[in-house]
């Protein structure tokens, strides 16, 4: 099969997503994280840069995304079926419990924040818009590795489990038999694991064919919700999970199996 990759606009697109993902970083460090050598990489922020899709500060010689990226994001958001119907379900779920509600999805190894409503309380968990995390730790990460293929679970089973919290589940034995439990469930609860203090919990989002595309979480500090709350949280994730999962096409038979 003929590949007419353009191997300039690849590069420079991939050095754009390093910049969003890595805001804040020089020259020298974006080569050597794109694999590109340093006058290679400058000529291609200085390019990005022309076209306003990156940003350099003049003092730190640091890069950003432009204001022109904001368009695309803008855009995307417009564009991007799942993030454009999850829009009012967020909102509706954070005016009913006012803590941060979050979509995320798999992207290989870690989950991505694609979609985020803010709870206007003082004390809250923080979080934005592109955050990446590992799928072994935290309700929405779980979410998606207990429903993903089979083979990015044996991945992650088979690899070192990072320790961010006394909570944090490193041993695979105890990941596996939780996977099963979230699948058994159609949920899961996190107690601390990614942050301290932090209490989260995680539904799946299913598409037309059946396939979880998307976990639906709501996360808050363990000040305010205690373990009486929890089951309300539950239950308010699963019902919007699976408007949402309607809204997506999802007929409620699971065509596809995890």
């Amino acid at each position: 099969m003929a590949d007419y990759t353009v191997a300039a606009v690849d590069e420079a697109l991939a050095l754009m997503l390093l910049v969003a993902q890595n805001p804040g970083l020089g020259v020298t460090e974006l080569a050597e994280r794109s694999g590109n050598t340093k006058a290679r990489t400058f000529r291609l922020l200085y390019t990005l840069e022309q076209r306003g899709m990156v940003h350099k500060d003049p003092q730190a010689s640091l890069y950003s995304l432009g204001y022109k990226a904001l368009y695309l994001g803008v855009a995307a958001q417009e564009q991007v079926g799942l993030v454009r119907i999850a829009g009012s379900e967020l909102r509706e779920i954070g005016a009913k419990c006012n803590e941060n509600v979050q979509l995320r999805v798999r992207d290989g190894l870690e989950t991505v924040c694609v979609a985020r409503w803010e709870s206007t309380q003082a004390v809250r968990v923080h979080g934005n818009v592109g955050n990446r995390r590992p799928l072994h730790a935290g309700a929405s990460g779980k979410v998606l590795l207990a429903f993903a293929p089979e083979e990015v679970r044996q991945a992650v089973l088979s690899s070192t489990l990072a320790r961010y919290t006394d909570e944090t589940i490193t041993q695979r034995s105890k990941l596996a038999q939780e996977l099963s439990k979230i699948v058994k469930l159609g949920y899961a609860v996190s107690i601390a694991e990614m942050s301290p203090g932090a209490v989260a919990v995680a539904a799946p989002v299913r598409d037309h064919t059946g396939e979880v595309v998307a976990s639906l979480g709501i996360a808050g500090p363990a000040s305010r919700i205690s373990d009486e709350d929890v089951p309300k949280l539950v239950e308010l994730a699963l019902g919007h999970a699976q408007h949402l999962s309607a809204s997506m096409g999802y007929s409620g038979q699971q065509l596809i199996t995890s």
